[in-house]
């Protein structure tokens, strides 16, 4: 996924993925999502992923709720704040510069 967010480019294909983001909810259910936490090259941390129309990525159309997917760029406390709730051990942290 790529996306242009304020003149910077975001592209999960370039950037490293730092881990999975945590969901509660099966996949038939309207809040389920499919999350991950990545880096670009310049440090910059960001949230890709995708699910249903309640969830975190759905999409109002109208006056409809949509599955959805997006980018959404984080400061480097969010970026360990997800990273905590995803449970990540100390060499994550380190690899990505952000050293508890």
């Amino acid at each position: 996924m790529k996306r242009m967010i304020e003149g910077k480019s975001y592209n999960t294909e370039t950037a490293e993925e730092v881990c999975d983001i945590p969901c509660q909810y099966y996949g038939n259910d309207f809040r389920h999502h499919n999350t991950k936490l990545y880096i670009t090259r310049n440090g910059t941390f960001f949230l890709a992923g995708k699910g249903g129309a309640a969830s975190v990525w759905g999409e109002r159309i109208a006056n409809e709720l949509r599955a959805g997917e997006g980018i959404r760029v984080l400061s480097q406390s969010e970026a360990r704040a997800y990273m905590e709730q995803a449970d990540c051990d100390e060499e994550d942290y380190k690899r990505v510069g952000l050293e508890t």
